[in-house]
């Protein structure tokens, strides 16, 4: 599949997605599975010491010391030979780290969209209200929501990069598999203690997966020349005269 049809089918399941949650309660169905009535918390204690380590700040330090691994490993690239072969790979994983989950934190801030724990369906003091929608007028906003899109999972899904960054069929189906496992684990993490709807999740996982391709067709373009610069330098290719 060529580059525009990938973008193209990725934009259309994107607003795909955000029409289908949009236009049905669904997002609110499927939480009402994730929040006990009975007792008014959530099926996972946000406060649980285990399980954030593991789910938050553990699986988060993670993904950023092996963003910053290939950091280093680019930085030395140009200094040990036997790293260069590497170079490319690490290039990729660091612009989709950086990348994906600063364009989602972007969307957050300007989003407006609290989260489940913050509304009064689930014993906040906020109006459901979707990203499309307008806030009722008597509603005054001390603080604005930062619910939508999902941005734990952004930094898991991040690394589905690794289907660029590999080569080889059967390590890019694991390398995305990697990062749909750690996006979906974070992401299911959140919506379990009442921090994301579902379709926060999915619209993440589109955005992020969008990005990636536009990184990996502009990096290959920009490795190319830079691979061609560097044979003219060292004459190894010699411009026609």
């Amino acid at each position: 599949m060529s580059f525009q049809k990938q973008i193209l089918v990725n934009i259309v399941l994107l607003l795909g997605t955000i029409c289908l949650f949009e236009f049905t309660n669904l997002d609110l169905a499927i939480q009402d599975h994730f929040y006990l009535r009975d007792c008014h918390q959530w099926m996972i204690d946000k406060r649980d010491p285990v399980l954030k380590l593991i789910f938050y700040t553990g699986i988060k330090d993670l993904i950023i010391a092996f963003g910053t691994l290939c950091f280093f490993c680019w930085l030395l690239s140009y200094k040990v030979w036997k790293l260069a072969r590497y170079r490319r790979f690490c290039v990729l994983i660091c612009l989709a780290l950086i990348i994906v989950p600063v364009t989602i934190s972007i969307l957050k801030n300007i989003s407006n969209v609290y989260t489940p724990n913050k509304i009064g369906r689930y014993g906040g003091d906020k109006p459901y209200v979707k990203v499309l929608e307008r806030y009722p007028p008597r509603f005054e906003q001390s603080r604005k929501g930062k619910g939508w899109p999902a941005g734990h999972a952004s930094g898991g899904f991040a690394l589905m990069m690794l289907y660029y960054a590999f080569t080889r069929k059967k390590f890019r189906i694991l390398g995305v598999s990697i990062g749909l496992t750690l996006g979906w684990t974070m992401g299911l993490y959140q919506m379990l203690k009442g921090a994301h709807y579902l379709s926060h999740t999915i619209v993440t996982m589109f955005i992020a997966w969008i990005l990636i391709i536009i990184i990996y067709r502009v990096t290959r373009v920009d490795f190319r020349v830079h691979i061609f610069t560097t044979m003219i330098r060292k004459n190894k290719i010699r411009p026609a005269n």
